[in-house]
């Protein structure tokens, strides 16, 4: 599972400028990324069509949001390598384009690659960012979304979705002999890898913000207990020595802390605990079910949900447990609550007659919205820009998939899988 680092090129590599003014579907040019001199590449393949294959991930990946469209790749927009940095303008502003991704794949001495990519402003002709990588020949393709990354931020002033990962519980079988392994999968659905053997129940994988570790429920032994998983070595380890029935993980956004529920007889509460080890501090005393901790982004307060008030709902309290108060009051139960990445809004599960819907809902308690019209949706964990979710969502006979839904609420779009998915959660850029 391990991913080679990507390291910056000696390009005199600067700050993006300023984002677009208009995020909003901007369109975006993309042709071909060029190479200097065509090159055969270890493992087979040529520079050219390395960088073929890199433009057209990039326009799928900038075509799989709401705010960017793609115009191209077309081979007879092909840019010579000294365009790259130098391109001309006039021909995009004549067809509407609003911002121009250039970039090229190079051949090195070592046998790795140099990727190169360049975000430019149509409209006024001038650099918005650049980045370089160099990378094994068949790492090309988190580079590629590394340049999609740059495009997107650069144009929409948010974070990059791209070079993220998706962890979730991958299901197969039926009845009893259904298994549940913990799985990895890139933000486009590609390099799905598992983690668990499937010889234990597992569920809500949580991942560290660069995607390092993965904290998550398991059910082996019989007691539900969380563990903590390195993507890179598969070794596992408890989050608690002892027999404890722990849960609900997650990941302080410094990744120093994780939040748990603990229970205890009939009463779970909330604690919280250094990533490395060490003694966990207690933060809800209420009786009833505390559950589902998530840190807001700057980790100086905690959403989770509690049925101190006769049924589930969200609560918020800061970082030490104090200040304790009820955020929702909307008729059905709420539950499983996250923090968005900026802050602003806390994504939920609401269950009425109905069914399980994924909703939104600020901070104060205002500005409440339903995203999705499913009868069985639930478990919205968010994109690192903030803008859109992953969910799950069961059909008719039970079976789960995983689906993405922006904060607009459009059609949610399924996410490719290997397999019956649930308990998504998105990752930051990885590490």
């Amino acid at each position: 599972m391990r991913r080679a680092p990507l390291a910056l090129a000696a390009l005199g590599m600067a700050a993006a400028a300023p984002a677009l003014a208009d995020p909003a579907a901007t369109v975006i040019a993309v042709p071909p990324l060029s190479t200097p001199t065509d090159t055969k590449v270890e493992g087979g393949g040529t520079t050219l069509g390395i960088a073929w294959q890199a433009t057209q991930l990039i326009a799928t990946d900038l075509r799989a949001t709401s705010e960017l469209y793609p115009v191209g790749p077309d081979q007879k927009d092909f840019y010579s390598y000294p365009e790259v940095t130098a391109p001309g303008f006039q021909r995009w502003r004549a067809k509407g384009v609003k911002a121009l991704i250039t970039g090229f794949v190079e051949a090195r001495s070592d046998g790795r690659l140099t990727v190169g990519c360049y975000v430019y402003d149509v409209d006024k002709g001038r650099e918005l960012g650049r980045k370089g990588f160099v990378v094994s020949p068949g790492d090309w393709r988190r580079a590629a979304h590394k340049c999609s990354g740059l495009a997107y931020s650069a144009v929409t002033g948010a974070p990059d979705i791209f070079d993220t990962r998706i962890a979730y519980v991958a299901e197969s079988g039926s009845g009893a002999a259904r298994t549940k392994k913990i799985a990895l999968i890139d933000s486009d659905g590609n390099n799905q890898a598992t983690l668990t053997k499937g010889d234990s129940f597992v569920i809500t994988p949580r991942l560290s913000p660069g995607a390092q570790t993965i904290a998550f429920t398991s059910f082996s032994g019989g007691t539900p207990h969380v563990e903590l998983i390195n993507v890179d070595s598969g070794e596992r380890r408890p989050l608690l020595s002892g027999n404890g029935m722990t849960f609900s993980p997650s990941f302080s956004a410094d990744g120093k802390r994780i939040a748990f529920a603990m229970m205890q007889g009939i009463n779970s509460d909330i604690y919280v605990i250094g990533t490395a080890g060490g003694a966990p501090r207690r933060l809800t005393t209420a009786p009833g079910i505390d559950a589902t901790p998530s840190f807001s982004p700057d980790g100086t307060r905690i959403v989770f949900e509690s049925d101190r008030s006769g049924s589930p709902q969200l609560y918020i309290m800061n970082a030490d447990g104090s200040d304790q108060r009820r955020l929702s009051f909307g008729s059905g139960w709420y539950s499983a609550p996250e923090w968005s990445p900026n802050g602003q809004w806390i994504a939920f599960t609401r269950r009425t007659l109905e069914g399980r819907r994924v909703g939104v809902i600020k901070a104060d308690g205002t500005a409440e919205k339903i995203l999705t019209r499913g009868t069985a949706d639930e478990g919205a964990r968010w994109a690192p820009s903030s803008r859109e979710l992953v969910f799950q969502r069961s059909d008719a006979s039970g079976r789960q998939a995983l689906y993405r839904v922006t904060l607009d609420g459009e059609e949610p779009r399924v996410v490719a899988t290997a397999q019956d998915g649930s308990d998504p959660d998105w990752s930051g850029v990885v590490d």
